[in-house]
């Protein structure tokens, strides 16, 4: 009996020693911290996942917009969504997509002319999608069925080599009617505006404005001075700054004012009158990424993406919050005309018809 008590007293004594090297601390410590690590690093890539959901996905753009591929690196930074991109205009554009018949791989269409986006969207091109950021935009900026929504204004006007306006002794264009003084012939130069959407914008506004019957008479004399018809919208720019034409057609944004600092040219916003259109974005309707599309969409049109967008490029930007850049100080706001972009988009394969009628091959 004696044995047995010993026995017992001694195994208590064991259990007891083993529980006590249990609490120092030491071992088991040890192996908690190790999975309260593994378990924290599990939350943080969760809590990554989650915030960047589509990251590795490749989005293709078809960008009509000079200057936005500076605002590309800060997107994918922070979304991990990876941006291709090829530099076309919206008329070219158009006309690609209905030669596919829509069957684009293109997931979004970034900036240029908006009636190019009427047009697609009628034929059912473009994808249904209203950002909640169109809540910080004007209606009159953004489609009303909702396919697309404006990234930014674009004013059009003139640029003009001084340099070369001086040399010829011509004067200095203020107003559209201007341009259709024979003093200018062969000095002006445009873009074609069944290619760039900005210059059909120009072509459709003045229609709107001046009525039909006057505005064609108009473009027939700047037809006159005008001995080459460029093949995208930034050309005449680059021409001017090259002194190979003393007068350009253009949009007037960052673009022009970068081209201020390097070359003996200015942006003029005609005296009355200026035609404008809105930088749409929009998604195709054939994108199989169309989630991440999202994303870059609700990005761009965000107050921070507008900002660093208009860094990019200064613009006047269509999100409300974002105050216009110094740049564009020049430009009253009152002399925008009253511009039916519904309109424009539904006339536009009638006015590039007569169009082509005035102008020949």
């Amino acid at each position: 009996m004696r044995k047995l008590l010993l026995m017992m007293l001694i195994v208590v004594l064991a259990f007891s020693l083993i529980a006590c090297g249990g609490d120092n601390g030491e071992g088991d410590a040890s192996v908690n911290e190790e999975v309260t690590e593994a378990e924290s690093n599990d939350v943080e890539e969760m809590d990554e996942k989650q915030e960047r959901p589509f990251e590795g996905t490749v989005l293709e753009l078809s960008v009509a917009y000079g200057g936005a591929d500076g605002s590309f690196e800060a997107f994918t930074e922070e979304t991990g969504i990876e941006i291709e991109w090829v530099s076309l205009s919206t008329g070219a554009k158009l006309s690609q997509l209905q030669a596919e018949d829509g069957e684009t791989t293109t997931d979004v269409w970034f900036g240029g002319g908006v009636d190019s986006y009427f047009a697609a969207r009628d034929l059912g091109y473009l994808y249904q999608y209203r950002s909640p950021e169109f809540d910080n935009i004007d209606e009159k900026y953004l489609d009303p069925e909702g396919y697309f929504g404006a990234l930014s204004l674009v004013p059009f006007g003139f640029i003009v080599n001084e340099e070369l306006i001086e040399e010829l002794g011509l004067d200095m264009p203020e107003t559209w009617e201007d341009l259709a003084d024979s003093q200018y012939d062969g000095e002006i130069i445009m873009a074609d505006p069944s290619i760039s959407g900005g210059q059909y914008a120009i072509l459709s506004g003045l229609i709107q404005v001046m009525g039909e019957d006057a505005a064609w008479e108009y473009w027939e004399a700047v037809n006159e001075n005008v001995d080459y018809y460029a093949q995208s919208g930034g050309e005449p720019q680059q021409k001017v700054a090259a002194g190979e034409f003393a007068i350009g057609l253009t949009a007037i944004h960052g673009q022009t004012f970068g081209l201020m600092e390097t070359a003996p040219v200015v942006g003029i916003f005609p005296s009355e009158n200026i035609p404008w259109i809105p930088a749409p974005i929009a998604i195709f309707e054939n994108s199989e990424n169309k989630e991440a599309a999202k994303v870059l969409v609700d990005w761009y049109l965000s107050e921070h993406g507008q900002d660093i967008l208009m860094e990019a490029d200064a613009r006047i930007m269509a999100n409300r919050n974002v105050a216009p850049p110094e740049e564009m100080g020049t430009l009253n706001m009152d002399q925008l005309i009253d511009f039916d972009l519904e309109r424009m988009g539904r006339e536009r394969e009638a006015i590039l018809g007569s169009w082509k009628e005035l102008i020949g091959e």
